[in-house]
C-alpha cells in the first residue's frame, strides 16, 4: 500500500445519555418529588373540567333535546306530477327513448327514468336542457 500515507486513528469520546422523560414520567409522583428535591421548577394546572366529560356532552344536548322533540316529517321536494307527464308526452311526440333523450343531454338514462317515475328532487339545470332538446315548455307559471 504505497502512497496511502500515515494512517492515524481519531478517537473521540462518546456520551450516552438517558432519554428525557416523557409526559407521564413527569406526572409521576416520584419524578416530581425528585424535582422538589433538586429545586428544579414544578408548574401545576388545575383543568376546569378534569376527570368529567361534560364539555363533549354539554353542547349537543340542546341540540338532542330539540331532535327528539321535533315532529315535523321532512323530506326533499319530488317531481311534481304534470312535470312527469310533460317530459313523458313531449319525449312520446319526438319519439325517442329515454336513453336516447338522456344521450341528447348528456345525462344518465337513469336521470331520466327516476324524471318521469317522480322519485328524482328537480333540478332546474337539467329541467332547462329538456325544455331545450323536446322543444316545449314542461314548466308552468309558478
Amino acid at each position: 500500500m504505497a502512497g496511502i500515507g500515515h494512517i492515524t486513528q481519531d478517537w473521540e469520546p462518546v456520551v450516552i445519555r438517558k432519554k428525557a422523560p416523557n409526559a407521564a414520567a413527569k406526572k409521576d409522583e416520584k419524578a416530581v418529588n425528585a424535582a422538589r428535591r433538586s429545586g428544579a421548577e414544578i408548574e401545576t394546572l388545575k383543568k376546569s373540567t378534569a376527570g368529567t366529560n361534560k364539555a363533549a356532552s354539554s353542547s349537543t344536548s340542546l341540540n338532542t333535546r330539540k331532535l327528539d322533540e321535533e315532529t315535523e316529517n321532512l323530506s326533499h321536494d319530488r317531481v311534481p306530477t304534470e312535470l312527469k307527464k310533460a317530459i313523458m308526452q313531449a319525449r312520446m311526440d319526438k319519439k325517442l327513448t329515454q336513453s336516447q333523450l338522456a344521450q341528447m343531454i348528456n345525462e344518465k338514462p337513469q336521470v331520466i327514468q327516476e324524471y318521469e317515475s317522480g322519485k328524482a328532487i328537480p333540478n332546474q339545470q337539467i329541467i332547462t336542457k329538456l325544455e331545450r332538446t323536446l322543444g316545449a315548455k314542461l314548466r308552468g307559471k309558478k
